[in-house]
């Protein structure tokens, strides 16, 4: 601290920088805390190490925002050009896995030692796909930050950081499981209509949850179904005589009102995984998820001989090798096939 006849008193950082020593001025101490300067003192002389001019180091550090603020600025300009689906998504990742990460330290603070750690901490606390999604919004808002000139550039601290792999093989309802399922549901389905209704649209047409879950009635337009905003973009699910039932008797809304509300919210059902948790044990599913009923729906589809573009299309794939992954699901019936084929053979060649 250096005290004036005035009785002003400054905060400064003395640093060694190309051999010789330099006073750096921080700031004045009626506008910045003593834990501030300190703050900012450690970083100049952390900057000053790798041959960085102090004076100009010290202007940059003290303009460098935490990351909860960065994150906050990242958002009010990149939010606008998302989808408002991914808009909503991102925001609560943000809110539930960012927002307090990382809180004591400044946007050009933080390494790769500290994203690793934290990534362990939210795979082990949220599972490894919300570790995954926050990581990509993490990563993204760095590479912003180089740009902006907040951080040198190439200093990602995301990199190198390999993401949690996904599962390879998903799970399939067989005809048996389906059967059961299908009971379970039946019995329920006084006691819970709007999610049992749910999962059942969600098996018959192969959507997405939040596809079905946020449907409004002016999405529905007889036998297909309008989304203007899939996770692929604008596509139309085609509904068959089942779920077209399942739709003509339930009580028609306006067009801007959700098919499906929540009574203990009066939203749209955010989740419906309490429910199927207990519907899955009581129909011996195991750890089934309840986005692998889209798989089923696919599977079922691949088993009736349907081509990869043509499940593709109905589930909304954007590209042909995210379908390719039920190509193999038809091998049953091939080997039936190959199997008469070779009996009829050698049958011949047996006289």
């Amino acid at each position: 601290m250096r005290r004036y006849a005035s009785g002003r008193v400054i905060y400064f950082a003395q640093v060694e920088a190309a051999g010789r020593t330099i006073a750096v001025t921080i700031g004045n101490a009626a506008t910045i805390t003593r834990r501030q300067a300190r703050d900012i003192t450690r970083r100049v002389k952390l900057r000053a190490l790798t041959g960085s001019n102090p004076v100009q180091t010290r202007k940059e550090v003290r303009s460098t925002p935490s990351l909860a603020k960065f994150l906050g600025t990242y958002f009010e300009r990149i939010a606008p050009t998302w989808k408002p689906k991914t808009r909503s998504t991102n925001e609560y990742y943000r809110y539930a896995h960012l927002s307090n990460a990382f809180a004591s330290q400044h946007l050009d603070e933080i390494t790769h030692a500290d994203v690793q750690k934290w990534f362990v901490g939210v795979t082990d606390r949220a599972g490894p796909g919300a570790a995954n999604r926050t990581y990509d919004i993490l990563r993204a808002a760095f590479n912003k930050a180089e740009q902006w000139g907040l951080r040198p550039e190439g200093s990602n601290p995301c990199s190198g950081i390999k993401r949690n792999r996904q599962r390879k093989f998903e799970r399939f309802l067989s005809e048996a499981e389906i059967a059961r399922l299908g009971k379970v549901l039946s019995d329920r389905e006084q006691c819970w209509p709007g999610p049992i209704t749910i999962i059942r649209l969600l098996l018959l047409t192969g959507c997405r949850y939040g596809e079905i879950a946020s449907l409004t009635w002016g999405e529905i337009k007889g036998g297909r179904i309008r989304l203007d905003d899939s996770k692929t973009g604008a596509r139309t699910v085609w509904l068959g005589a089942e779920a077209q039932a399942i739709l003509s008797g339930l009580q028609r809304g306006k067009p801007g009102e959700h098919v499906f509300i929540n009574p203990e919210t009066g939203s749209v059902f955010a989740t419906v995984g309490h429910y199927w948790r207990m519907i899955r044990a009581e129909a011996g599913l195991g750890s089934m998820r309840i986005h692998d009923l889209r798989h089923s729906f696919a599977s079922h589809a691949a088993a009736a001989s349907e081509t990869l573009p043509m499940i593709g299309k109905l589930l909304g794939h954007a590209r042909v090798d995210t379908t390719a992954r039920y190509a193999h699901l038809d091998d049953a019936q091939l080997l039936d096939i190959a199997e008469r084929i070779g009996a009829l053979i050698y049958q011949a060649m047996e006289g």
